[in-house]
């Protein structure tokens, strides 16, 4: 009897709860189900793709050589299934548990119900330590550790099938994704995964914690190991159990070099990654709406198209944020403290709506994962109910983390003319005029007063007992329960108490 394992967002052979199960009950005919319809969808690019279709085209090479490569097939899924069902009369369909998007859930719905209807049996394992119908979120921390410490499960060896074609792998133009070029993105497959975790591990997270919030050295000293978890190819469990080894390496060496420290938070961050996904996972409707209802009409849910366009193309005359911005659209990736302040700037000082900016990073990030995107979209827009409000000043963030401009140089290059002294606030500078209105665009806000009348209107909502009830909902219902790493604000009822924050992984690198 044929098992089906369909391949989602779980892109590897090694470590893949799934396929390791479905071998061992019969032939596995391995399946990527290629959905024009999700792919289309507002938060999805070509860019994506074109990460997924290399991790696709090492995929189909590994299961090649454990003996039956993948197929691929384009349409709605459920219309896939149903022409495989009659092909090959399959019972049992096995895949991963996905916390994904409003169109990947609706879609896992209808393949729900077609099981049911028509006898296939639907096998959802876990693959990152989000639970499924969680009641409680007591006890979710250790039952976290608890499956990230299982061993890690070898690749199978798969029979051959024949008489079934394996379908190519389309090109992004083949099912509809308009041009997105991306010179900078990271390249897809799990060898590229490895190895750069690997770097990682030995060479660059040396000064991981100290090197992570400025974009100069984030882009080396990070993990980038992001989209990389998104796509699958590395297991939750694989960097996790490999993390911890690193740690006891290093306490038995009594090192003194850093190295313990950046292990630490980069471990901690593989927990906060878990504990973001798992919100999405209890409540999908904070991918559309307010976690806290009392923020429902505060920001016009039509965007100012001026305000939004030059967010979008780094022309909001912020010469740090409009950097920022410049470099994800070429790279598509950007480091948490940069991501954190591009969405507190266009949510408080642009005063636009978290959903039409979070569809655009979506699109640009290469590393999106809806469970933490979302999450955090309102997090950093101040709408959860139950976070501190934290409004990075754009300019202070420039003085702090490129106080030469190099990276704002690298980015704009219209400003290499402008002083350093004057490179994050270009009209202060005396000879201004040559650049400003020219070739670079004079700010599109006083930043100051925008943040100002942005705190004073989402502050004016955290009044009252209703306000506060909802509040106290929310932290039972998502709130965090482990002890020991604290967050920036993170899940405590409202109020101006401090806590200790240490850098949390905001839109995500893991970092």
């Amino acid at each position: 009897m044929f098992q089906i394992v369909w391949f989602k967002k779980d892109l590897r052979t090694v470590d893949h709860p799934a396929l390791f199960e479905a071998a061992k009950r019969g032939p596995v005919l391995p399946l990527f189900i290629v959905e024009p319809d999700i792919w289309s969808g507002p938060d999805m690019s070509a860019r994506q793709w074109d990460f997924a279709r290399e991790c696709l085209t090492e995929l189909r090479e590994d299961l090649a050589r454990l003996g039956q490569p993948l197929i691929v097939r384009i349409g709605k899924a459920v219309s896939v299934l149903t022409e495989l069902r009659r092909q090959t009369d399959f019972k049992a369909l096995w895949s991963h548990q996905e916390t994904g998007n409003g169109a990947t859930y609706e879609r896992d719905i209808k393949v729900a119900a077609w099981c049911a209807a028509n006898g296939v049996t639907w096998n959802e394992r876990r693959q990152d330590g989000v639970a499924r119908r969680l009641k409680s979120r007591d006890g979710w921390a250790r039952q976290w550790d608890q499956f990230m410490a299982q061993d890690i499960l070898s690749a199978p060896n798969l029979a051959p099938i024949t008489d079934i074609e394996p379908g190519s792998i389309p090109l992004a133009s083949e099912i509809g994704l308009r041009a997105d070029h991306c010179p900078g993105r990271q390249s897809g497959g799990r060898k590229q995964s490895l190895a750069t975790f690997a770097s990682f591990l030995t060479e660059r997270g040396q000064p991981y914690r100290a090197a992570m919030a400025s974009p100069l050295s984030a882009e080396i000293h990070c993990s980038r190991l992001s989209p990389y978890l998104t796509w699958g190819t590395l297991s939750m469990r694989e960097v996790t159990r490999a993390s911890i080894g690193k740690q006891r390496e290093l306490k038995e060496m009594r090192d003194r070099s850093g190295w313990r420290g950046s292990m630490s938070s980069f471990h901690g961050r593989l927990h906060w990654r878990g504990h973001f996904m798992q919100k999405l996972e209890d409540e999908p409707a904070i991918e559309f709406e307010n976690f806290h209802k009392a923020y429902d009409g505060l920001r016009p849910q039509e965007p100012d198209t001026a305000r939004l366009t030059a967010w979008k193309n780094g022309e909001t005359g912020l010469p740090f944020v409009d950097a920022c911005m410049r470099a994800l659209a070429q790279t598509g990736w950007m480091n948490f403290r940069m991501r954190a302040m591009l969405v507190a700037t266009a949510s408080y000082h642009l005063w636009l709506h978290w959903r039409a900016t979070g569809e655009h990073l979506a699109r640009v990030f290469t590393d999106y994962e809806p469970g933490i995107h979302w999450s955090q979209m309102q997090m950093q827009s101040g709408t959860t109910g139950i976070n501190a409000i934290r409004i990075y000043n754009p300019v202070k963030q420039g003085y702090d983390q490129d106080p030469e401009g190099v990276y704002v140089r690298r980015w704009l290059p219209e400003l290499d003319g402008v002083p350093d002294s004057f490179i994050h606030e270009p009209w202060k500078w005396g000879q201004a005029g040559e650049v400003l209105g020219k070739v670079y665009p004079f700010p599109i806000i006083d930043h100051l007063a925008a943040a100002k009348e942005a705190r004073q209107k989402v502050w004016a909502v955290r009044k009252g007992t209703e306000f506060r009830n909802e509040a106290k909902r929310i932290v039972h219902k998502h709130g965090s329960r482990k002890s020991g790493i604290p967050m920036r604000g993170g899940d405590m009822p409202t109020g101006r108490k401090k806590t200790k924050e240490p850098e949390q992984l905001s839109l995500l690198d893991p970092s």
